[in-house]
């Protein structure tokens, strides 16, 4: 074989290694760039209101939770009673942004699997999705009461997720000042 015949054959060998080398990637262990920084501001209207919006700034001084959800989502349809189950146990505020989705598909959606949701914003145009990275659902925040995000979680919650990882970050960040 050339040299010639060889470049070639090399070039496709490592394409082939960087592609084996990227499928073992687990993408929900991608860090979000905005871990540690300030959540970004929304004002968006609620879902069960639309007359009514929510300001982000108006969580300050609280610990909560921003679950990234649609009724479109088979993901967010398992993750679904986790949350329910969670929300009923513990006093948690939990909340829901319904993600590139219609209005009466997300009430229904929650009026059929139940709301765990202190109460749900409607992203509509998926902007403010945007402005927090999301890049699918669901996917939840943890925001402490400076309004700093300090943990996201991309894909589904499962109970060992909350039991290891979520609820000791919360236990920690409601004793912070």
């Amino acid at each position: 074989m050339t040299l010639r015949g060889f470049i070639p054959l090399a070039v496709f060998l490592l394409l082939i290694a960087l592609l084996w080398a990227g499928l073992q990637l687990d993408p929900r262990k991608i860090p979000s760039p905005l871990v540690g920084k300030p959540a970004p501001e929304f004002l968006l209207p609620r879902l069960d209101n639309p007359e009514q919006s929510i300001n982000s700034k108006d969580l300050l001084g609280q610990v909560w939770l921003l679950n990234i959800w649609a009724s479109w989502c088979v993901a967010c349809r398992s993750e679904h009673p986790v949350l329910n189950a969670w929300t009923q146990q513990d006093d948690v505020m939990l909340i829901g942004m319904d993600y590139k989705d219609q209005r009466d598909d997300g009430l229904n959606w929650l009026k059929v699997l139940g709301n765990p949701y202190r109460f749900s914003v409607m992203d509509e145009n998926g902007r403010a999705g945007m402005d927090w990275g999301v890049y699918g659902v669901p996917e939840t925040f943890v925001i402490d009461k400076k309004g700093m995000i300090r943990y996201k979680h991309i894909g589904p919650l499962s109970w060992d997720d909350l039991n290891t990882k979520i609820k000791p970050l919360i236990s920690q960040l409601k004793q912070e000042f």
